[in-house]
């Protein structure tokens, strides 16, 4: 199996604050802190790239990991960006990564991390790759209303690059994948803006997620108190506290913190496990679960090795 090394993050320097939208809104602070989990949001600039911002970060990553570019077999690149050519093809390019590395994209949102750990795995693992980069970025400021209430204090931008190396770091031991196709106007694009009706997307996640972790928990004969972390799409602070709730879970287990950028759509599970990827011990599993655009989700069991 392929497993996660190192994580490179970018955010921009923009903030916005919701606090200073929260007459606007007709919303409390506690609304915004206690309910959403957000203060402030990350902004690209107007002239800013997703290709922009995955540069960015990995050059986080580089300061991170030594490897060199010419050791990377495939990039991957999970974004809602369409292009042409594909991202990961014009990455390749900026990064000067060799003729010999495979390059394609995954068009995912909230899911999407999981599901191209799932992918890369099997990928490099056919094809006796050695090291591997996944880059996220989904920066959807491009494409919220700034006048509508439930998107406009949620969202942020950021971008994650993930160094891969076969049969090493945190490795997945399994995943748990599905979706929710026939209510996927839940949370679109319309017309070129961002729509979402939160109380859908609400639902979805507290009833698909809970039953997603206990099946691949039992599938792998594994306990809850055997997990040392819960990684869980940073939705919303309500979504993480219903599904940690629903499954009983330790609060103190439970990783929580976008106050400060928001709700990064593909990049919010790597964001979180960068900060915390050097405290995982030897043979300690940690869970992560996707879940939003589509309606998808993919879950995943994790083991430092």
């Amino acid at each position: 199996m392929v497993g996660i090394l190192e994580i490179g993050c970018y955010f921009p320097d923009k903030r916005e604050s919701n606090l200073d939208l929260a007459e606007k809104f007709d919303v409390t602070e506690e609304f915004i802190k206690g309910k959403i989990g957000v203060s402030e949001r990350s902004v690209k600039a107007a002239t800013e790239t997703v290709l922009d911002m995955c540069g960015k970060a990995f050059a986080n990553l580089i300061e991170k990991a030594d490897v060199s570019p010419d050791a990377i077999g495939c990039c991957v690149v999970v974004t809602q960006n369409p292009g042409l050519p594909h991202a990961s093809a014009v990455l390749h390019g900026m990064l000067d990564l060799p003729e010999s590395c495979a390059a394609f994209d995954i068009s995912l949102g909230c899911s999407g991390y999981v599901y191209a750990l799932s992918v890369m795995s099997s990928f490099m693992q056919q094809q006796g790759i050695e090291y591997g980069l996944l880059f996220t970025a989904d920066p959807y400021s491009t494409i919220v209303d700034p006048e509508d209430k439930a998107t406009a204090l949620l969202f942020g931008d950021a971008a994650t690059a993930t160094l891969l190396k076969r049969d090493a770091g945190l490795v997945p031991v399994g995943f748990d994948f599905g979706t929710l196709g026939k209510e996927y106007m839940s949370l679109a694009r319309v017309d070129g803006t961002l729509s979402m009706n939160g109380r859908q997307v609400f639902n979805f996640a507290a009833k698909a997620i809970p039953p997603s972790v206990e099946r691949l928990l039992n599938r792998l004969a594994i306990p809850r108190e055997a997990i040392r972390d819960w990684y869980f799409h940073q939705g919303s602070r309500y979504i993480v506290d219903t599904i940690m709730k629903r499954l009983g879970l330790s609060e103190e287990k439970m990783i929580f913190d976008i106050d400060g950028y928001g709700n990064t759509v593909s990049s919010s599970i790597p964001v979180l496990l960068a900060t915390r990827l050097k405290a995982v011990a030897p043979g300690d599993l940690v869970f992560m679960s996707g879940f939003g655009v589509g309606l998808s989700w993919g879950s995943a069991v994790l083991k430092k090795v």
